[in-house]
């Protein structure tokens, strides 16, 4: 077997995916989460995708752990790999550095770059979004260059503002509200990742794909105004990826 089942307390059952952290596995991790959406299993209450893993909560009156098991190994068999899955491009506004990224000059010093190159490196392409977790719609993305790699802080801040932009060893996130964290914060964007007033309160989801993008002071001013109006635009788009 390519993977694993194994119980969470007496609600939940985590499938394990053996392989790699790569776009490839998080295609079948997503492939699986379309197969058992099909499936629609009575008692299922929802799943939560991870880097090499899928956790699903369920109610144990109404399906024992042997029985949702036996669903998962369905689930999985029925799973296609040939099913492509559509990827969203989402366009996200960056100001680095400053008052918005006062690690910039820290993550350029330790790899011996300047602040420039920083951002030129960080904003160069797009990146994967794994999963999400930590705080609700904080979005852990793939493929952040090791050149921009950088340690977390020795001590973390107790406060970092919504929407900063930080880097963690060889990760990248965004924050979606105001955290304690101990990222490197490089930048800061305008939009609201996390909204409960929205029909779908996380902007993000496994899948998407985040192109950050590079602007001003007084542009980033400007745009969070509109966000703060619901009227900003993210030029959300199916970029054509399957993968």
């Amino acid at each position: 077997m390519d993977y694993d089942i194994q119980p969470i307390g007496d609600t939940g059952v985590k499938v394990t995916f053996k392989g790699e952290v790569a776009p490839s596995l998080n295609r079948t991790i997503r492939q699986f989460c379309s197969s058992l959406k099909k499936a629609d299993i009575p008692g299922v209450v929802e799943w939560v995708p991870a880097y090499d893993s899928v956790t699903v909560y369920y109610e144990p009156h109404r399906i024992r752990f042997k029985e949702i098991s036996k669903k998962m190994e369905d689930v999985h068999d029925k799973a296609s790999d040939k099913e492509e899955m559509a990827s969203r491009l989402l366009q996200v506004p960056v100001v680095y550095g400053g008052k918005y990224g006062p690690d910039l000059e820290r993550v350029a010093m330790q790899n011996g770059l300047s602040p420039d190159d920083v951002v030129e490196i960080h904003a160069g392409e797009p990146y994967l979004v794994y999963m999400l977790g930590f705080l609700p719609g904080f979005p852990y993305l793939g493929g952040l260059d090791k050149r921009v790699a950088t340690p977390r802080l020795d001590e973390p801040r107790g406060r970092t503002p919504a929407g900063s932009v930080g880097i963690a060893s060889e990760q990248t996130g965004v924050y979606p509200m105001e955290s304690p964290g101990g990222w490197n914060i490089i930048g800061q964007t305008p939009i609201r990742l996390f909204d409960p007033d929205r029909a779908h309160p996380f902007l993000f989801r496994a899948g998407d794909r985040i192109q950050f993008q590079p602007v001003t002071e007084e542009k980033f001013e400007v745009l969070k105004h509109q966000a703060a109006n619901g009227e900003l635009d993210l030029g959300i788009a199916d970029d054509g990826e399957t993968d």
